[in-house]
């Protein structure tokens, strides 16, 4: 499985002869440049422009915005978690779907923009997830001490932080290392993409921080 990270809560997921690429933008809204990937399925958490730029990506792809649920898309199989986009159950910002799917046998849920720590019934559905991919900016999404205790009970093999402040992003993020200080699992620059096999899957928690 290839993951590659095209900026924000946007990741080209290569693997099964599939490619998944999950919240794309457009680059204009956020002063980075756009994603440039190919793919068969588009999953979009929710509906802003930061993630939800859906054109922006090349091929004949079917798009699934917010869809909650188990789904069968291209011969895949996904399931959507309902959750919140703040901490007031969506008074202020709306929904939120998280997204757990299976590439390669290695398990990956994208937390899109998670505002709050999803009910028991979705904790335990996602628990022991492989990869794990959170917000970690903060602003629009939990600050990181509870994004971290949101963390360790899912209790994943890898967390890859996404939706931070990184140079030319005009939106109020903050940078990732406040995360990485309440996290405190060993961190991994992978670069700007990633090859992994489930017999690669680390026996101890790390953090992959991507570069773009």
């Amino acid at each position: 499985m290839k993951v590659i990270w095209h900026g924000h809560s946007c990741f080209e997921i290569i693997s099964d002869g599939m490619t998944v690429v999950t919240d794309p933008h457009d680059g204009k809204y956020l002063g980075i440049k756009p994603p440039v990937a190919s793919a068969d399925v588009v999953l979009m958490t929710h509906d802003h422009q930061d993630h939800s730029s859906s054109h922006t990506i090349k091929g004949t792809h079917t798009d699934v915005l917010a869809r909650n649920g188990k789904f069968n898309t291209g011969g895949k199989n996904f399931e959507g978690f309902p959750t919140f986009h703040d901490s007031e159950e969506g008074i202020r910002r709306g929904g939120n779907t998280m997204y757990r799917f299976t590439a390669d046998g290695i398990s990956i849920c994208h937390c899109g923009d998670l505002g709050d720590i999803p009910d028991e019934e979705v904790m335990e559905a996602i628990h022991k997830t492989d990869i794990l991919m959170v917000p970690a900016g903060e602003v629009y999404t939990m600050e990181s001490e509870k994004m971290v205790r949101f963390i360790k009970k899912v209790e994943p093999k890898i967390v890859i932080p996404m939706h931070y402040s990184v140079p030319g992003v005009s939106i109020p993020l903050r940078p990732v290392e406040p995360f990485l200080k309440f996290l405190r699992y060993p961190v991994e620059n992978v670069g700007k993409e990633m090859d992994i096999s489930i017999e690669e899957l680390p026996k101890k928690p790390e953090c992959w921080i991507f570069s773009r």
